[in-house]
C-alpha cells in the first residue's frame, strides 16, 4: 500500500463509511487484457460480482458474460452487454428465465442435464426461437482446491456424466428447436496447476471427435474458469493459451474460458474500521465487518489478508504486534475474518482486508439485520472514486415487510 492509496482510502473512509468495498478499476482493466491477450472468446462469471459499473466496465472491454440466472442476465444487458456474448450456465434454470434469455438471443445455454434438454425443445418450441446449446459434461478430474469449490467430479452436482453424455447428444439432435454449438465443462475455483485444464481439454477433444462421426459438428469447447487467485501467486493464463495451440485438433475450433475470480478478486478490498481490541483467554480485534459481509472465511477457511491503514507501514511498531483473531459483531462463533494474526491496531484504526473482490459483496447477506455496505469503484490514475452501490439502511431491509393488523 503506497502513500496515494492511503490517502485514497482514507478519503473513501471519510465519505463513506465503513464496513465498504473498493474496487480498483485499473486492476480489472489489467487483469481482462491478460485474459483477452491469451484468448479470444472470454465470459466474465458475473456471480463473482455483479455490481452494475463493474459489469459495464468490462462489456466496454469486449468481455461476454457467464450467467446463473435470470437476474444476472437482467444485471448484464443493463450495463450495456450483449446477448450474442452470454451463455447462461446453472443446474436449475426456471421457465421464466430460459423464456427470458431465449427472447434476448443469448448466445448459448449450457445444458446439464436430460430434463433440461426437453425443457429448452418445449419452451423454445412454443415461442418459436431456437436454443444455441453445449452439454455441460462432467469430465471426473481432481484438482487441489477446498471440496466445496470442485465442480468436475463424478460425485458433484453439475454436469452430465460419460457414459450418458453420447446418448444425450443425440437425443438433443433430434430435437427440433435446439441447435447444438459446443461442449462445456468446469473443473472447481482456485486451481492454479495447468494439468487439469489440458486433462479436460483432451476429454473434449475425444468427446468431439465421437460426437463428429455421429455428424454432430462441434464450433466450440468450453473449459469453465477456476484459474486460481491468491495473495502470493496468480494462474498463468497465457501459458495455458500457449500449451493448447501446440494441440492441432484446437486449430479449427473455438476455445471459450469462464474466468470470474481470476479478473475481479484482487482489484477488491474491504474496509473497516476496528471497534475495540478485547483481551480475554486470547486477543479479539473487533470490526465493524462481519461474516454476512465477507462469508468466505467461514464458509471456506478462505485467507485474506489484512492490514491495518494507519500502522501498516510505521516500522516501529513491528515489535507492538500481537497475536490476535479479527472478528466481527455477529453472534455466531463462526464470525471471523482472519484468525491467529500478527498485527498490531487500536481502537478507531481502519483495516484492509484485502482480495475481497470476488464473492465478497456478491454472497452478503443481511443477517442479523444488518444493512449491506457501500461499493466504490476507485481509479487510481486519476485519484478520483466513484460511488457505485449506496449503502443501505435500515429503512431499506424493512421496505418489503408489512406488520398485520
Amino acid at each position: 500500500m503506497n502513500t496515494l492509496e492511503a490517502h485514497l482510502y482514507k478519503n473513501i473512509v471519510k465519505n463513506y463509511d465503513t464496513p465498504c468495498y473498493v474496487y480498483h478499476r485499473n486492476i480489472i482493466k489489467q487483469n481482462f487484457l491478460k485474459f483477452k491477450k491469451a484468448f479470444s472468446h472470454i465470459h466474465y462469471a458475473v456471480k463473482a460480482n455483479s455490481n452494475l459499473a463493474i459489469l459495464q466496465c468490462l462489456s466496454k472491454l469486449g468481455s461476454g458474460f457467464d450467467i446463473v440466472s435470470g437476474g444476472e442476465l437482467m444485471r448484464v444487458l443493463k450495463a450495456g452487454g450483449k446477448p450474442s456474448k452470454i451463455v447462461f450456465s446453472g443446474v436449475g434454470k426456471k421457465d421464466e428465465e430460459i423464456k427470458l434469455a431465449l427472447e434476448n438471443n443469448i448466445a448459448c445455454f449450457n445444458v446439464e442435464s436430460r430434463f433440461e434438454i426437453h425443457q429448452l425443445q418445449r419452451i423454445a418450441k412454443s415461442i418459436n426461437r431456437k436454443a444455441n446449446i453445449a452439454l455441460r459434461v462432467n469430465p471426473d478430474i481432481s484438482v487441489k482446491t477446498h471440496p466445496y469449490i470442485t465442480t468436475g467430479l463424478k460425485h458433484n452436482k453439475f454436469g452430465i456424466g460419460w457414459k450418458q453424455i453420447i446418448p444425450y447428444y443425440l437425443e438433443a439432435k433430434s430435437c427440433s428447436h435446439l441447435k447444438i454449438k459446443g461442449i462445456a465443462c468446469h473443473l472447481g475455483s482456485q486451481i492454479f496447476s495447468q494439468r487439469p485444464y489440458i486433462s479436460a481439454m483432451n476429454k473434449l477433444l475425444y468427446l468431439k471427435k465421437i460426437l463428429e462421426k455421429n455428424h454432430i459438428p462441434i464450433v466450440h469447447l468450453d473449459i469453465g474458469g477456476g484459474f486460481g487467485i491468491d495473495s502470493h501467486k496468480t494462474f498463468d493464463i497465457q501459458k495455458l493459451s500457449d500449451k493448447l495451440k501446440k494441440i492441432k485438433a484446437l486449430s479449427h475450433v473455438d476455445v471459450w474460458v469462464e474466468p470470474g475470480r481470476a479478473i475481479i478478486a484482487n482489484a477488491g478490498i474491504l474496509l473497516t474500521r476496528v471497534i475495540s481490541v478485547k483481551l480475554s483467554d486470547k486477543k479479539f480485534v473487533i470490526t465493524d465487518c462481519a461474516m454476512n459481509d465477507l462469508i468466505r472465511p467461514a464458509l471456506y477457511s478462505a485467507y485474506h489478508e489484512i492490514q491495518s491503514l494507519q500502522y501498516a507501514n510505521d516500522k516501529t511498531l513491528k515489535n507492538k504486534q500481537f497475536v490476535c483473531d479479527i472478528v466481527g459483531p455477529v453472534c455466531e462463533t463462526s464470525d471471523f475474518l482472519g484468525k491467529d494474526r500478527k498485527i498490531f491496531t487500536q481502537e478507531n484504526d481502519i483495516l484492509l482486508i484485502n482480495m475481497a473482490g470476488a464473492y465478497g459483496f456478491s454472497m452478503s447477506s443481511n443477517y442479523n439485520s444488518r444493512p449491506r455496505c457501500a461499493e466504490v469503484l476507485l481509479d487510481t490514475k486519476k485519484k478520483k472514486s466513484y460511488l457505485i452501490r449506496e449503502r443501505e439502511s435500515i429503512e431499506d431491509l424493512m421496505a418489503k415487510e408489512k406488520c398485520l393488523k
